[in-house]
C-alpha cells in the first residue's frame, strides 16, 4: 500500500512551528516526515531555513511512530561526510530507528556559502560517490582512515550507532545517475513522476528492486486553502521558484537570482502545476500521479507557513483518507 508523508519545510517556517508541525502531522495519521535541508530559502518571502538536524532532533522526540527522513541533505561541501555519518546515526538512535537519510548532489544555493565554488555535475556527482562509500563505511562502525580524491578522513569512528544501519535514499534523474547510484542505495528519491526512473532504477544491475525491499519516494507542493484565490496568491509567492526546474534551480546561487529567474512566472503558471484550494479531489488526481509511475511513497508540500496549521486540523485527515481509498 502506498505510503503518503508530510514535509518539514524549513525555507518557509521557524524551527518551533516546524517541530509543532511534525507533531500534529504524526496525530492525523501521516506514514513519515522529510525535512528539507537548506541553508537558504529560494526566495526571500519564504523567510525562514533552520538548521533541520536540530529539528529533526526535536521532532523525533515529540512523534513516535512516524518515519523520518531527509530530503535531501547534501554531504559533499557543507557537510563533510564523516559528519553527516555521525549525525544520521545520532538522529536514527534518537528516532529508535525510524530515520532514512536522503542524499543528494545539492545547490549551489546552499552549498556555495562555505566559499569552495560550485563544481561541474560530474564533479559533484564524483563527490557523492565517495561520500557515500565514506558514509557507509562509518555506519559500519569501523576505524576509517580514508585518502581520496575529493576527502581525507583520519582515523574516524561513529561511536554510537544504531543496531540497523542507517537507509540511504538516493536522488537521481536521469540514466546515468540511476546506473551509478541506484546500486549504492537502499531508496530511490524523485520529485517528478516519471514511471521511466523507476523502470531504469529496477533494471540497473546491482539496484534493489522498488516494490520489493526498496521504496521510491515522490514529492508534490500542493497549497490547500478554503479560498482558492487565496490559495493561488500564496503559492505563486512562495512557490514560484519551483517553474524552473532542477536544471536551473540546482545551479542558482542566490535568492535574487530565483527571484530574477521567476520574474515572468504567472500566478497562472504556479496554479497549473500545482494544485490550489480546497478541491481534494484535484490534489489525489495529482498525487496518482506517482502511483501510477510505480512509487511507493508521495511527501505532501503544503505551501506557505500561513495556514500550514488549519491545513493539518481541518484537510489533512480527509485528504488522507482520500487518497488512501484511491492508492493502489
Amino acid at each position: 500500500m502506498a505510503r503518503i508523508g508530510y514535509t518539514l519545510m524549513t525555507e518557509q517556517s521557524g524551527p518551533r512551528s516546524l517541530v509543532d508541525y511534525a507533531r500534529r502531522a504524526e496525530e492525523v495519521g501521516f506514514d513519515f516526515e522529510v525535512s528539507s535541508d537548506h541553508y537558504s530559502p529560494w526566495l526571500t518571502e519564504q523567510g525562514h531555513s533552520p538548521y533541520a538536524w536540530s529539528v529533526l532532533g526535536a521532532v523525533s522526540q515529540v512523534t513516535s511512530r512516524v518515519e523520518l527522513m531527509t530530503y535531501i541533505t547534501c554531504p559533499t561541501m557543507r557537510y563533510h561526510p564523516a559528519v553527516v555519518a555521525q549525525k544520521a546515526a545520532t538522529v536514527s538512535l534518537l528516532s529508535e530507528g525510524r530515520f532514512t537519510l536522503g542524499l543528494g548532489s545539492g545547490e549551489n544555493l546552499n552549498e556555495h556559502t562555505v566559499g569552495q565554488g560550485w563544481p561541474a555535475l560530474e564533479t559533484r556527482h564524483e563527490m557523492l560517490e565517495e561520500a557515500i562509500g565514506i558514509i557507509r563505511g562509518l555506519h559500519a562502525g569501523e576505524l576509517l582512515t580514508h585518502r581520496g580524491r575529493h576527502y581525507a578522513v583520519d582515523s574516524a569512528r561513529v561511536w554510537d550507532l544504531p543496531e540497523e544501519p542507517v537507509r540511504l535514499a538516493l536522488a537521481v534523474a536521469g540514466e546515468r545517475a540511476i546506473a551509478r547510484f541506484a546500486p549504492l542505495a537502499d531508496d530511490l528519491i524523485a520529485t517528478e513522476p516519471s514511471a521511466d526512473i523507476v523502470h531504469t532504477w529496477n533494471s540497473t544491475p546491482g539496484a534493489p528492486a522498488i516494490g520489493r525491499g526498496a521504496r521510491a519516494i515522490g514529492q508534490i507542493p500542493i497549497c490547500w486553502d478554503p479560498d482558492e484565490s487565496a490559495a493561488r496568491r500564496r503559492a505563486h509567492e512562495q512557490f514560484r521558484w519551483f517553474a524552473g526546474g532542477w536544471r536551473v534551480n540546482a545551479d542558482l546561487p542566490t535568492t535574487a537570482g530565483f527571484a530574477g529567474a521567476s520574474q515572468f512566472v504567472t500566478e497562472d503558471d504556479v496554479a497549473d502545476s500545482i494544485p490550489c484550494g480546497p478541491d481534494l479531489d484535484r490534489i489525489v488526481e495529482a498525487v496518482g500521479a506517482f502511483w501510477e509511475a510505480g512509487f511507493t511513497d508521495v511527501a505532501l508540500v503544503q505551501v506557505g507557513d500561513e495556514g500550514q496549521r488549519r491545513f493539518l486540523d481541518e484537510a489533512a485527515e480527509p485528504l488522507l483518507e482520500k487518497l488512501r481509498a484511491a492508492a493502489p
